[in-house]
């Protein structure tokens, strides 16, 4: 008996290590199904004051954008594609939250030291797509503009975001001072010797009165910051952005994520790169050169960032955005929000109708145009609804898959509302409704209809033509209006 007990003494070992084996291949196996399982990731690509017309996909040849282009290419690109407000601030609250910004009181844009007093915020009641996809196990970050409020109680942190790097009032410097391997035009009431128009010096700073107000003091008590500690930036700031989202992805890319980067481009001021100034030596007014040396760093940021995608092996698990927060300010910028009416600040469409496209290989269709109205509100309930996160009752975006795919064939909203102030417009089927009054009030402005379908440049006037179609809609805007808080500063 001696000889088989030794016998299987000498076996044992050998079947530890084979039973040991086999249970480490099955959780390696088990970790690989739950890695190509994973939730699929959520990427915001936030531009500023970019024009309408500007892009190439939109019509442009004078600037190529091929990365932000590819995700039209690869994607759908909408041509009713709306935000919730002319401006940078109640537009960005609005997609944070899926909600009108109007029914929570926020219906104007903080600017300057505004940013820092009480009651200018996000209210810290309002949930975000951040905190709704962080309960359902997602690392979320900012990185980039966060224009929400500047008081630790209206930090990024305390609406649902783990990280934050960027700045959080309404614009920065790309470069600081002395504004090196930068061109740099800032705005000015009076040139150098006291003339007005433009004044180019030899060191590459330019200064324009075209604005009639000097540029404002974007840096003031509005620094750099990761998560809420100040930070030194010497890289030009698009590329500094462009840096932080890329490690962002690195460092998260074995678990689901939402990314906000959220550029300063192309808000003023106007500063170029010298790479880029090169690049559009060509075009001859200095003022257009500069735009168009920022439009194509940020370009070349979505390119890295969309790089970084490909080279983690997230691209086809990724839901991508790319959309602007309004229309371009035109006379302050050059950008171009053509061919639509007028501009940043306004109820025209050539404000609130911004390029806007959507990119998530294999699951949406590739170069597809989709031209039923949409709503930056949309980016929530779309979000939350592929992460299987909690959809809060109040939002009211929808869930755009079903209308991209084709499942729902009818329209994503069929009423979309703006207010602030005494400007207005309401947009109900192809009919669309618009007052231009004062900050305050609508005073002695008239109200104007437009046929949407037939001119989407609102050139032609119909108030006078469709009585009935003007007094439904008045009663229509009426009823939402009534639904709305008064502003919360």
């Amino acid at each position: 008996m001696q000889p088989r007990l030794k016998s299987l003494v000498l076996i044992q070992p050998s079947l530890i290590r084979w039973t040991f084996g086999c249970t480490l291949l099955l959780c390696y196996l088990s970790l690989g199904n739950i890695a190509s399982s994973q939730a699929p990731n959520i990427v915001i690509l936030f531009a500023d004051d970019l024009g309408y017309g500007e892009l190439g996909c939109q019509g442009n040849p004078e600037i190529p954008t091929p990365h932000i282009d590819s995700i039209a290419a690869n994607g759908i690109r909408f041509t009713s594609g709306y935000v919730t407000g002319p401006n940078c601030s109640p537009s960005r609250a609005g997609m944070l939250t899926g909600r009108i910004p109007t029914r929570f009181g926020y219906e104007f844009n903080p600017t300057g030291a505004r940013n820092e007093e009480p009651g200018f915020g996000l209210p810290p009641e309002e949930v975000t797509i951040a905190e709704s996809l962080h309960d359902a196990g997602y690392t979320t970050g900012l990185i980039g503009k966060w224009h929400q409020g500047g008081q630790a109680k209206y930090h990024p942190f305390r609406h649902g975001f783990d990280e934050f790097f960027g700045f959080t009032h309404e614009g920065h410097y790309f470069v600081p001072p002395p504004y090196k391997g930068v061109t740099t035009m800032l705005r000015r009431k009076t040139l150098p010797g006291g003339s007005k128009g433009r004044w180019v010096g030899d060191k590459g700073l330019i200064y324009s009165t075209h604005m009639g107000s000097n540029e404002p003091d974007y840096d003031a008590n509005n620094p750099i910051v990761r998560g809420g500690q100040p930070v030194v930036e010497h890289e030009y700031l698009t590329d500094a952005l462009t840096r932080e989202a890329v490690d962002f992805i690195d460092r998260h890319d074995d678990k689901p994520f939402l990314l906000y980067l959220a550029y300063n481009a192309v808000h003023s001021p106007l500063q170029g790169a010298d790479a880029y100034m090169k690049k559009f030596a060509h075009i001859d007014d200095l003022h257009r050169r500069i735009f168009a040396a920022m439009l194509a760093n940020m370009d070349d940021s979505v390119g890295a960032v969309l790089a970084k995608l490909r080279e983690s092996g997230l691209e086809d698990n990724t839901l991508i955005f790319f959309l602007s927060d309004n229309g371009g300010p035109t006379r302050e910028l050059t950008s171009s929000n053509l061919p639509l009416r007028g501009s940043k600040g306004q109820m025209y469409e050539g404000a609130i109708r911004v390029p806007f496209m959507v990119q998530w290989k294999d699951k949406l269709p590739a170069g597809k145009v989709y031209e039923k109205p949409v709503s930056s509100m949309d980016i929530f309930a779309t979000a939350t609804a592929i992460a299987s996160a909690t959809t809060p009752q109040q939002v009211e975006g929808v869930n755009l898959i079903p209308y991209l795919t084709g499942e729902d064939d009818s329209r994503p909203h069929e009423t979309l509302f703006w207010r602030q102030g005494g400007k207005t417009a309401i947009r109900h089927g192809d009919w669309k409704l618009v007052r231009m009054g004062g900050r305050a009030r609508a005073g002695n402005a008239a109200w104007e209809l437009y046929d949407l379908s037939k001119d989407a440049s609102e050139t032609d006037n119909l108030a006078n033509d469709h009585p009935d179609v003007l007094e439904q809609l008045i009663e229509h805007w009426q009823t939402m209006n009534d639904e709305m808080s008064e502003p919360l500063f």
